[in-house]
């Protein structure tokens, strides 16, 4: 293959200019061959050249795959590096300035195991009642809330639920974060959120400050919570280690100004600086769509200030800053490093975890944002995995193989990725989950149309259907969930799963009865008199001859009679004749054994 190549650039490499030989060449997978010529300083038509040495027919404008990009750039001299759309743009932000750094308030995320009094804790720092806002007292979302303490020091807290279902929006917590606060109970113990929570925080390498919230419990026994810690290799000052730790009551506030002591010495510490005079950059905490509003997006700056009117590309979209807000819902006109607030304007919903950036033109950011939906278009259909021959004999092998497709629409990002993870864990060997889309919006006509096309099932969270996707469900018979708290949804589908199984044969055994006499009889075969123990033998019944304890036949009743009368059914205590079909080997002693198979539902685990 290179050899192809090698006729083709021979006659170019002299031409090559020396000082671009042996560059690495940052790229994002499938940059048209005009992008890769020009990088390279080549005409374009050696590019089509090479390309056709290989055997691929490429136009200009073509999109190139990552082996084909290897191999040619490989050929001129170059080394090729991919990257991430975001990476690639990145390479272009602004540099801090030495003279114009200060400190910075530090971003704690609040984290723990359900029910365990993060977001109480949160209500007694911030003076509000968050929990009123909450679907079943649940925290669904992330929040970001900038605190000012009586000291004149700011924090910016992040409060990041603790239901399992969370997992992923945990982690992206503990990713923009300096500090963690981990609130255990101290009427309980180390639960398996918790430990999550504390693995996301030491593989972000997150200093930790543990929090013993309902100290004021009777049954608290914050030396037990110690004591677990410890098993998991987290030794607290207490014990000679090096985790800061603090007993509080978040609902009477005991402790909590030393807790935060606690954290805003960690802070100092870390010696967290930023320039807050430059164009400003962050990350994307969350994005919503609201009615009469359009799309709402949370931002965290981490560096610079950002401000209104602010031309901003965040992920794929991008947008200027039409108006802002801090969590209480005020308008701010500007926000600095570690700040928290909403913004309007962005032209879609980029991903919670998704970096923003400030640009002058807004001409730049559009092309960026374009571009990016491109990539992410293309590597879409690209990378779209095709079944394999194996998977085929996987699924024959299995036999009853079935496939749940689910749309996803939620009000928030981080809602959908939760909910979105949680249904994908339900897949089983006899039923996979697939989710063909995901989004944030209310339910449209199109997703409806999607669902038709694809017979899947749609699955709204604290969204609600268009009045025009609500008419075209029902004329094409689509299956629309709404929930508003998220462990609902996982229950309710896990049960339409187990009731897509098909159902289990389980024998029930109606009746025995045992043979006192046969009788033979012309044109008729063998006939036994019986004598019925226990339950009743019905004339449609499934019969199985016992003898010494060994199955000798299995089949169908051919008569059932009671004294000359042909009957339904005859109960225990009562004698019968009955003859079975096809079958004559019968003999005194033997027992008769009726049963009928029941379908019994299937559970996911059955």
């Amino acid at each position: 293959m290179k050899s192809a190549i090698n006729a083709v650039v021979a006659t170019k490499r002299n031409k090559q200019p020396r000082e671009l030989a042996g560059m690495t060449l940052k790229v994002t997978e499938f940059v048209t061959a005009s992008e890769l010529a020009s990088m390279m300083s080549v005409p374009v038509t050696d590019i089509i050249k090479a390309c056709f040495a290989l055997g691929m027919m490429v136009s200009i404008n073509q999109r190139l795959d990552a082996e084909t990009l290897a191999v040619i750039a490989e050929e001129y001299g170059f080394k090729v590096e991919f990257v991430g759309a975001d990476v690639q743009e990145d390479m272009t932000s602004e540099a801090d300035d030495e003279a114009r750094i200060t400190a910075r308030p530090p971003i704690v995320t609040v984290m723990g195991h359900v029910d365990h009094g993060k977001t109480s804790l949160l209500d007694y720092i911030r003076k509000a009642n968050v929990i009123a806002g909450e679907a079943g007292g649940i925290t669904q979302h992330i929040g970001a809330y900038s605190v000012e303490l009586e000291s004149g020091k700011r924090i910016t807290f992040l409060d990041t639920p603790g239901h399992e279902a969370f997992t992923a929006m945990r982690a992206r917590g503990a990713q923009v974060t300096d500090l963690a606060i981990i609130v255990v109970a101290a009427d309980d113990s180390v639960m398996p959120q918790t430990r999550e929570a504390i693995n996301h925080a030491q593989a972000a390498g997150v200093p930790m400050v543990f929090a013993f919230n309902k100290i004021d419990k009777p049954d608290a026994n914050a030396e037990k919570i110690r004591e677990q810690l410890s098993q998991m290799n987290i030794l607290v000052e207490e014990w000679g280690g090096k985790f800061q730790t603090q007993e509080i009551s978040a609902k009477k506030g005991q402790g909590i100004e030393q807790l935060l002591e606690k954290v805003l010495l960690e802070a100092e510490l870390l010696d967290l600086k930023a320039d807050p005079g430059k164009r400003a950059h962050g990350v994307v905490i969350e994005s919503t769509l609201e009615q009469g509003r359009g799309y709402v997006t949370t931002l965290l700056v981490d560096s610079g200030t950002l401000r209104k009117g602010d031309i901003i590309l965040a992920g794929q979209f991008s947008g200027r800053v039409r108006n802002m807000f801090n969590e209480r819902g005020q308008a701010v006109l500007e926000a600095g490093p570690s700040t928290p607030v909403s913004i309007l304007g962005l032209d879609g919903a980029p991903n919670a975890g998704d970096t923003f950036q400030i640009f002058e033109d807004d001409r730049d950011a559009r092309t960026i944002a374009t571009r990016r939906q491109q990539l992410q278009r293309e590597q879409g259909i690209r990378t779209h995995k095709h079944i394999t021959l194996d998977e085929i004999g996987r699924r024959l092998a299995i036999g009853d193989f079935k496939e749940l497709n689910v749309i996803v629409k939620g009000d928030v990002d981080g809602s959908v990725e939760a909910l979105t993870d949680s249904l994908l864990k339900l897949s089983t060997e006899s039923i996979k989950v697939t989710v063909i889309h995901k989004a944030v919006g209310p339910i449209a006509e199109s997703d409806v149309l999607l669902a038709s096309a694809s017979n899947a099932i749609i699955v709204g969270f604290q969204v609600r259907p268009t009045p025009g996707a609500r008419k075209l469900a029902e004329t094409e018979e689509i299956d629309i969930r709404l929930y508003s708290i998220i462990y609902d949804a996982i229950n309710e589908i896990k049960a339409a799963m187990e009731g897509m199984l098909a159902p289990k044969e389980v024998e029930k055994v109606t009746g025995t009865a045992e043979v006192r006499d046969v009788f033979k009889i012309s044109k008729v075969g063998t006939v036994a008199g019986c004598y019925v123990l226990d339950g009743k033998i019905t004339r449609n019944n499934r019969v199985r001859l016992i003898r010494d304890g060994i199955v000798i036949y299995t089949g169908e009743l051919a008569d059932l009679k009671r004294f000359k009368d042909d009957v339904k059914e005859v109960t225990h205590g009562y004698e019968c004749g009955l003859s079975i079909k096809n079958f004559n080997d019968i003999k005194v002693g033997d027992n008769v054994e009726a049963f009928v198979m029941e379908e019994v539902k299937r559970t996911l685990e059955g």
